[in-house]
Formats: C-alpha cells, sequence, structure tokens
C-alpha cells in the first residue's frame, strides 16, 4: 500500500473522516511514509483510537461537518502549514434530515461543510486539496430550486449523487479559482470504487439495498483497495481538477485517471453552485498570497 508514496516526512495532512473506512486506510498510508496526520472527525472517541491504532505522528481532533460553528472552530485551532486537505467524509440518510445550520443533512455534511473547511483552511494549504467523490454522480443533477429538497419527495440516493456530483463541481471551480489566484495548489478528486468500509448505501428501496449489501460482501475491495485513488490523487503525477479512482471498470484495482462526464464538466454550474455555497455558508475563497479574490476580478 506504502510502496509508491514518496516520503512524506516534514507533511502535515488532514483527513476528515479518517477514524474508519477508507479515511482510515488512507491516514495510515501516509502516517507509515512520515506524515503528520490529522483525523478530523466527530466522535474523538473512534478518533484516538484510530490514531492510537495507526500510531506515528497522527492525532485526533474534533470535527463536525454537519455544524458551520465546528468547522469555524476546527480551522481556527489549526496553525501552521497544511500540505494536503483530504475531504473525505461522507453522510447518506434514509430519511429527510437537517444539519446543526438547517441544511439538509447529506447536502450539508458532504458538500458545505467541506466546502466551508476547505475555504477556512486555504491560505495555510501548501500543496493539494483532495476531495472523494461517487460514480454514483453520473445520474445526478444540481436542482437549485430546492437544493435542500423542501418540495421534492425525499430520494436518499437521490439526495446523495447530488452531493457527490456537488464535490466534483467544487473541485473543478476550486482548481480555476487557484490557477487565477496564482497559487501552485492543486484541487483534485478522486472516488473508491466498491469498497467494503462500513458505509451503508440506502436507495430507499429495500430489495436493492439488499442486493448492493451482498454485492459488497461479495465484490468489494478492502477499505486499503479503495483508498488507492484517493492516494493517487494526494500524492501521484496528476493535474488539477483530474479524477483518481480504480482501473477495473471503474470498480476495484490500481489507482489510475477517469474522465468525466456530463454536468460534471459544466463550468458554469460549478460556478453557480460555488456563488450558491457562499451564501449559504457565509465563507467565500480568501485572499492568497495578497492577490485579489478572483470573484472580484
Amino acid at each position: 500500500m506504502t510502496m509508491h508514496i514518496p516520503d512524506q516526512t516534514g507533511r502535515t495532512v488532514i483527513i476528515t473522516g479518517g477514524s474508519s473506512g477508507i479515511g482510515k486506510a488512507t491516514a495510515a498510508a501516509l502516517a507509515a511514509k512520515g506524515a503528520r496526520v490529522i483525523l478530523a472527525v466527530r466522535d474523538q472517541t473512534r478518533g484516538r483510537a484510530a490514531a492510537a491504532e495507526i500510531g506515528g505522528l497522527t492525532e485526533s481532533r474534533p470535527l463536525d461537518l454537519g455544524s458551520l460553528t465546528s468547522v469555524r472552530e476546527f480551522a481556527r485551532t489549526m496553525d501552521g502549514p497544511i500540505d494536503h486537505l483530504i475531504n473525505n467524509a461522507g453522510s447518506m440518510t434514509d430519511t429527510l434530515r437537517h444539519t446543526a445550520d438547517g441544511f439538509e443533512s447529506q447536502f450539508g455534511v458532504n458538500h458545505l461543510g467541506h466546502f466551508a473547511l476547505t475555504n477556512l483552511l486555504l491560505s495555510r494549504i501548501t500543496r493539494r486539496v483532495i476531495t472523494v467523490s461517487s460514480t454514483n454522480y453520473r445520474s445526478a443533477h444540481i436542482d437549485f430550486a430546492d437544493l435542500q429538497w423542501q418540495r421534492r419527495p425525499y430520494r436518499p440516493f437521490g439526495a446523495y449523487g447530488q452531493t457527490k456530483l456537488a464535490n466534483l463541481l467544487f473541485t473543478r471551480e476550486l482548481q480555476r479559482r487557484l490557477i487565477r489566484a496564482g497559487s501552485p495548489i492543486l484541487a483534485t478528486a478522486a472516488h473508491p470504487g466498491w469498497a467494503a468500509t462500513g458505509f451503508t448505501m440506502t436507495t430507499g428501496r429495500r430489495i436493492l439495498d439488499r442486493t448492493l449489501a451482498l454485492g459488497t460482501r461479495l465484490l468489494a475491495q478492502s477499505p486499503e483497495g479503495g483508498a488507492r485513488p484517493t492516494l493517487l490523487a494526494t500524492v501521484g503525477d496528476v493535474p488539477g481538477a483530474s479524477f483518481s479512482g480504480p482501473s477495473r471498470f471503474g470498480v476495484r484495482g490500481p489507482a489510475a485517471l477517469e474522465e468525466l462526464s456530463g454536468e460534471a464538466l459544466d463550468d458554469d454550474i460549478a460556478q453557480k453552485l460555488w456563488e450558491v455555497s457562499e451564501l449559504l455558508t457565509h465563507i467565500e475563497f480568501p485572499r492568497l498570497g495578497g492577490r485579489p479574490d478572483p470573484a472580484e476580478q
């Protein structure tokens, strides 16, 4: 797992949701190469246990992506340079729920929480922002008229897909803004394929959910296998706004770059989503290196 990862001694990595699954496997691989790894997790009991198991320079700090207050507090307590921010945490619920700030919970945690965290930390990030998405983006659509599922019948899988598409659009627009600001930081994205991580997919259809669960038991790769695309996006020779995933039909196997499709390539939608996200979180793209915000140019 760590064979092709260059030495990470002296580098600091933040991983959201790093106490289990793909996040934990990613953290372990980077820590084994000497990185200081900060597990940004809501449950500190699990976070501290994972940090102790991973060893090296690994620590756990509290972060609830469903609370912008928590996101701000986490960012406030961070000091010094951050080499890589890995937006790995994900949430899926089978019923309509809301975050502390009143957002539909999947959209609030999977997209808005990471959007806020990234922008609050961006002035201290030196290398890459990596956001973990999913191939479920392909069947999704950003419904700007009803982002919070206030009028539509709630569909768990549809809500999840919208957030995974949002992750990719966020990465695309972030890279565009970084380039315009003259920043060397890269924004990249990845997906794990089909991995057995303990993360439960809920479609809202009982028979399909059971089929997915059976398929996971029989066909899914390990969390370590699922972490390979994230690691490629973090330390591999990849361009900005790239998308890494398993090379075998996008399901499992060695990591490789994938081509995006559909709405994930729409720059107008990416820019609009960014602007809406700024309005919802009251957090904007920061000034980097004394240059003006690209949105003001």
